[in-house]
């Protein structure tokens, strides 16, 4: 079965869409069959990498319909799938408003792609709507990525708890509110980002406690990210190796997969051309 994990935040510009991007393509270089699903409105995951074949049909015809004919398309990297968002006017929001099973909907939906899948990625509007609960209760488990500045902080114990706690009684339709991650990311080398991680780490977060966790794992405010995103590339391939004391971004994104998903833990990536469009695979993944 297919594990479903949903990138959210109810702020948007945290590094969603590049978070989702690069971790489904690290994962697939890892030996994962990944889906990415573009539950945004604004589709910059659905363009994020090439694609190899487009598939006729994306997120709003699955929804509408309940039909997965012809709606995976398939990236240029090996074992990386996509649903693309080709809902440009927000029409989708309204559907699933006045469906029944609307929140639900996506939940049972994916479920019907279990088998051809190893991990699902669901990226996220940064607006809280019905499209958002529905990623967000469609998912195994939840990643927020956190910027340490104190606006975005302060979101992410307001707006996305608050989120959280506000679909915890969808649990008796079947639709339980999983674990979260906070993700710190993009942090800078200023003492104020320090210390707003720092306090991130040590905070509680009220009936939520237990439930919501800080990663160890923290994603630097480099300029690899932005140079790979423009590539079209993923930022593993793009830099591999890092002079100084901060990690590569090959390093720090096979570190959050290893803690995200402790049972790839013995699959590593051997080294690669930069840039290049293929890896190859040592170690096996369980």
């Amino acid at each position: 079965m297919a594990l479903k994990i949903t990138i959210t935040s109810t702020k948007g510009g945290v590094g969603k869409t590049t978070l989702s991007a690069n971790l489904g393509a690290i994962l697939a270089d890892l030996g994962q069959r990944v889906l990415l699903v573009d539950a945004d409105v604004q589709p910059t995951l659905s363009s994020y990498f090439q694609l190899e074949r487009r598939a006729r049909q994306g997120l709003s015809h699955l929804i509408t319909t309940a039909s997965t004919n012809d709606i995976i398309s398939q990236t240029v990297i090996e074992r990386l799938a996509l649903i693309y968002s080709d809902d440009p006017q927000g029409k989708l929001e309204n559907w699933l408003l006045h469906a029944p099973d609307g929140r639900i909907r996506l939940r049972y939906l994916l479920a019907n792609l279990d088998e051809s899948y190893d991990v699902i990625l669901i990226d996220t509007q940064g607006a809280i709507g019905v499209l958002q609960d529905a990623a967000v209760l469609a998912a195994d488990f939840l990643v927020s990525p956190i910027p340490p500045e104190i606006l975005s902080a302060r979101e992410f114990s307001r707006g996305t708890i608050a989120m959280i706690e506000r679909l915890r009684p969808m649990v008796n339709m079947g639709a339980p509110v999983d674990p979260l991650r906070g993700l710190i990311y993009r942090q800078d080398r200023t003492v104020d980002a320090r210390l707003i991680a720092q306090q991130l780490k040590r905070e509680t977060f009220g009936p939520s406690k237990g439930a919501i966790t800080i990663l160890d794992t923290v994603i630097p405010n480099t300029v690899a990210y932005r140079e790979a995103a423009t590539k079209r590339i993923p930022v593993h391939r793009w830099e591999t190796k890092r002079p100084g004391p901060t990690a590569s971004a090959q390093e720090t994104m096979l570190a959050l997969v290893h803690e995200l998903f402790p049972h790839l833990d013995g699959a590593v990536l051997s080294d690669e051309p930069t840039g290049a469009c293929s890896a190859t695979i040592t170690g096996k993944s369980r």
